[in-house]
Protein backbone atom coordinates (compact mmCIF):
# COMPACT_ATOMS: atom_id res chain seq x y z
CA UNK A 1 0.00 0.00 0.00
CA UNK A 2 1.52 3.19 -0.90
CA UNK A 3 1.69 5.43 2.63
CA UNK A 4 1.53 9.17 3.57
CA UNK A 5 5.50 8.73 3.96
CA UNK A 6 5.91 7.51 0.50
CA UNK A 7 4.18 10.41 -0.90
CA UNK A 8 5.71 13.02 1.17
CA UNK A 9 9.30 11.49 0.28
CA UNK A 10 8.64 11.33 -3.48
CA UNK A 11 11.01 13.85 -5.31
CA UNK A 12 8.61 14.62 -8.27
CA UNK A 13 5.84 15.27 -5.49
CA UNK A 14 8.14 17.54 -3.39
CA UNK A 15 9.38 19.07 -7.02
CA UNK A 16 5.83 20.50 -7.75
CA UNK A 17 5.02 21.37 -3.87
CA UNK A 18 7.99 23.76 -4.47
CA UNK A 19 7.53 25.22 -7.69
CA UNK A 20 4.20 25.95 -7.26
CA UNK A 21 4.65 27.51 -3.99
CA UNK A 22 7.11 29.64 -6.23
CA UNK A 23 4.80 30.34 -8.85
CA UNK A 24 2.49 31.47 -6.40
CA UNK A 25 5.06 33.81 -5.06
CA UNK A 26 5.78 35.62 -8.08
CA UNK A 27 1.84 36.50 -7.82
CA UNK A 28 1.92 37.91 -4.39
CA UNK A 29 0.22 35.19 -2.58
CA UNK A 30 0.74 33.47 0.70
CA UNK A 31 3.04 30.88 1.26
CA UNK A 32 1.55 27.20 0.08
CA UNK A 33 4.94 25.16 0.53
CA UNK A 34 5.81 22.51 2.96
CA UNK A 35 4.81 24.11 6.03
CA UNK A 36 1.14 24.54 4.60
CA UNK A 37 0.29 21.06 3.20
CA UNK A 38 2.19 19.44 6.34
CA UNK A 39 -0.24 21.10 8.60
CA UNK A 40 -3.32 20.78 6.53
CA UNK A 41 -2.19 17.02 6.55
CA UNK A 42 -1.94 16.95 10.19
CA UNK A 43 -4.82 18.76 11.08
CA UNK A 44 -6.92 16.64 8.36
CA UNK A 45 -5.68 13.26 9.79
CA UNK A 46 -6.22 14.59 13.62
CA UNK A 47 -10.16 15.40 12.31
CA UNK A 48 -10.19 11.86 10.72
CA UNK A 49 -8.84 10.27 13.50
CA UNK A 50 -10.84 11.32 16.33
CA UNK A 51 -13.73 10.86 14.30
CA UNK A 52 -13.19 7.40 14.66
CA UNK A 53 -12.06 6.70 10.88
CA UNK A 54 -10.15 3.81 9.83
CA UNK A 55 -6.42 3.80 10.15
CA UNK A 56 -6.36 3.69 6.05
CA UNK A 57 -8.74 6.25 5.48
CA UNK A 58 -6.71 8.39 7.95
CA UNK A 59 -3.78 7.74 5.67
CA UNK A 60 -5.49 8.53 2.28
CA UNK A 61 -6.82 11.49 3.80
CA UNK A 62 -3.19 12.50 4.61
CA UNK A 63 -1.84 11.51 1.13
CA UNK A 64 -4.78 14.29 -0.16
CA UNK A 65 -4.23 16.89 1.98
CA UNK A 66 0.11 16.70 1.11
CA UNK A 67 -0.86 17.01 -2.12
CA UNK A 68 -3.87 19.26 -2.41
CA UNK A 69 -1.78 22.67 -3.67
CA UNK A 70 -0.01 20.99 -6.46
CA UNK A 71 -2.31 22.19 -8.76
CA UNK A 72 -0.74 25.82 -7.79
CA UNK A 73 1.46 25.16 -11.10
CA UNK A 74 -0.54 25.72 -13.68
CA UNK A 75 -2.73 28.48 -12.40
CA UNK A 76 -4.49 29.46 -9.64
CA UNK A 77 -7.92 29.54 -11.19
CA UNK A 78 -9.30 26.28 -10.88
CA UNK A 79 -6.25 24.42 -8.83
CA UNK A 80 -7.95 22.23 -6.81
CA UNK A 81 -9.07 20.70 -10.26
CA UNK A 82 -5.80 20.76 -11.71
CA UNK A 83 -4.25 19.31 -8.95
CA UNK A 84 -6.59 16.55 -9.05
CA UNK A 85 -5.33 15.72 -12.25
CA UNK A 86 -1.84 15.86 -11.58
CA UNK A 87 -2.42 13.65 -8.59
CA UNK A 88 -4.45 11.38 -10.76
CA UNK A 89 -1.03 10.36 -12.66
CA UNK A 90 1.21 10.45 -9.79
CA UNK A 91 -0.58 7.72 -8.00
CA UNK A 92 -1.63 5.79 -10.76
CA UNK A 93 2.06 5.81 -11.53
CA UNK A 94 2.61 4.60 -8.19
CA UNK A 95 0.34 1.60 -8.57
CA UNK A 96 -2.41 2.97 -5.68
CA UNK A 97 -5.48 0.97 -6.31
CA UNK A 98 -8.04 2.77 -8.11
CA UNK A 99 -10.63 3.10 -5.42
CA UNK A 100 -8.32 5.06 -3.30
CA UNK A 101 -6.98 7.31 -6.18
CA UNK A 102 -10.44 8.21 -6.73
CA UNK A 103 -11.26 9.11 -3.09
CA UNK A 104 -8.32 11.12 -3.62
CA UNK A 105 -8.75 12.88 -6.28
CA UNK A 106 -12.49 13.62 -5.48
CA UNK A 107 -11.29 15.55 -2.09
CA UNK A 108 -8.72 17.73 -4.03
CA UNK A 109 -10.72 18.69 -6.58
CA UNK A 110 -13.48 19.84 -4.18
CA UNK A 111 -11.31 21.57 -1.48
CA UNK A 112 -11.46 25.18 -2.75
CA UNK A 113 -14.67 27.59 -2.28
CA UNK A 114 -15.21 28.69 -5.52
CA UNK A 115 -16.55 25.19 -6.69
CA UNK A 116 -15.75 22.79 -4.40
CA UNK A 117 -18.05 20.93 -2.14
CA UNK A 118 -17.69 18.34 1.01
CA UNK A 119 -18.65 15.77 -1.39
CA UNK A 120 -16.94 13.01 1.53
CA UNK A 121 -15.82 12.63 5.06
CA UNK A 122 -11.98 13.09 3.53
CA UNK A 123 -13.10 16.03 1.52
CA UNK A 124 -14.79 17.94 4.84
CA UNK A 125 -11.66 17.08 6.88
CA UNK A 126 -9.13 18.41 3.85
CA UNK A 127 -11.54 21.62 4.12
CA UNK A 128 -11.13 22.42 7.44
CA UNK A 129 -7.85 21.48 7.51
CA UNK A 130 -6.88 23.87 4.85
CA UNK A 131 -9.50 27.21 5.61
CA UNK A 132 -8.27 26.62 9.06
CA UNK A 133 -4.54 27.51 8.06
CA UNK A 134 -4.31 31.05 8.99
CA UNK A 135 -1.17 32.17 10.71
CA UNK A 136 1.77 35.12 10.50
CA UNK A 137 4.06 32.81 9.22
CA UNK A 138 2.55 32.99 5.64
CA UNK A 139 3.34 36.58 5.11
CA UNK A 140 6.12 36.63 2.80
CA UNK A 141 6.25 40.36 3.13
CA UNK A 142 8.46 41.75 5.35
CA UNK A 143 7.56 45.71 4.84
CA UNK A 144 3.90 45.95 6.74
CA UNK A 145 3.21 49.22 5.81
CA UNK A 146 2.74 47.22 2.27
CA UNK A 147 0.28 44.33 3.89
CA UNK A 148 -2.43 43.66 1.60
CA UNK A 149 -5.34 42.55 3.28
CA UNK A 150 -4.68 38.84 2.85
CA UNK A 151 -1.32 39.92 4.50
CA UNK A 152 -2.77 41.85 7.20
CA UNK A 153 -5.70 39.06 8.03
CA UNK A 154 -2.49 36.21 7.96
CA UNK A 155 -0.66 38.28 10.41
CA UNK A 156 -2.30 39.51 12.94
CA UNK A 157 -3.70 35.67 13.73
CA UNK A 158 -0.91 35.38 16.81
CA UNK A 159 -2.48 31.35 17.18
CA UNK A 160 -4.98 28.90 15.14
CA UNK A 161 -6.19 26.33 16.85
CA UNK A 162 -8.71 23.63 15.22
CA UNK A 163 -10.63 21.35 17.86
CA UNK A 164 -13.36 19.01 17.78
CA UNK A 165 -15.02 18.64 21.53
CA UNK A 166 -15.48 15.62 22.97
CA UNK A 167 -18.72 14.82 22.20
CA UNK A 168 -17.85 14.54 18.88
CA UNK A 169 -20.27 17.47 17.73
CA UNK A 170 -18.97 20.13 17.46
CA UNK A 171 -15.27 21.29 15.32
CA UNK A 172 -13.86 25.02 16.78
CA UNK A 173 -11.81 26.84 15.00
CA UNK A 174 -10.43 29.25 17.84
CA UNK A 175 -8.11 32.36 16.45
CA UNK A 176 -6.06 34.50 18.67
CA UNK A 177 -5.64 38.17 16.48
CA UNK A 178 -3.66 41.33 16.88
CA UNK A 179 -5.85 43.75 15.88
CA UNK A 180 -3.03 46.51 14.93
CA UNK A 181 -2.52 44.48 12.12
CA UNK A 182 -5.97 43.35 10.82
CA UNK A 183 -9.28 43.77 12.02
CA UNK A 184 -11.98 40.70 12.44
CA UNK A 185 -14.03 42.90 9.59
CA UNK A 186 -10.95 42.29 7.59
CA UNK A 187 -11.16 38.22 8.42
CA UNK A 188 -14.45 38.01 7.38
CA UNK A 189 -14.24 40.48 3.91
CA UNK A 190 -12.00 38.01 2.15
CA UNK A 191 -12.92 34.29 4.59
CA UNK A 192 -16.52 34.61 4.48
CA UNK A 193 -17.07 31.99 1.63
CA UNK A 194 -14.73 30.24 3.08
CA UNK A 195 -16.31 29.94 6.44
CA UNK A 196 -19.80 28.99 4.94
CA UNK A 197 -17.33 25.71 3.30
CA UNK A 198 -16.20 25.30 6.25
CA UNK A 199 -19.97 25.00 8.07
CA UNK A 200 -20.75 23.04 4.86
CA UNK A 201 -17.87 20.22 5.36
CA UNK A 202 -18.32 20.50 9.03
CA UNK A 203 -21.79 19.33 8.62
CA UNK A 204 -20.61 16.83 6.20
CA UNK A 205 -19.07 14.73 8.89
CA UNK A 206 -22.11 15.21 11.74
CA UNK A 207 -20.96 18.51 13.70
CA UNK A 208 -21.25 22.02 14.04
CA UNK A 209 -18.35 24.19 13.11
CA UNK A 210 -18.21 27.65 15.54
CA UNK A 211 -15.62 30.07 14.88
CA UNK A 212 -14.07 32.13 18.04
CA UNK A 213 -12.31 35.24 17.68
CA UNK A 214 -10.65 36.56 20.46
CA UNK A 215 -12.95 34.65 22.57
CA UNK A 216 -16.02 35.82 20.76
CA UNK A 217 -18.10 33.70 18.77
CA UNK A 218 -18.86 34.98 15.35
CA UNK A 219 -20.05 32.09 13.31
Amino acid sequence: MITFEDVKNNEAVNTYIRKADATLKEIGFTEHSFAHVGIVAENAGYIMETLGYSEREVELTKIAAYLHDIGNIVNRIDHSQSGAVMAFRILDRLNMPPEEIADIVSAIGNHDEGTGKPVSPMAAALILADKSDVRRSRVRNNDATAFDIHDRVNYSVKKAELKINENHTLIKLKLSVDTRYGSVMDYFEIFMNRMVLCRQAAERLGLQFKLMINEQQLV
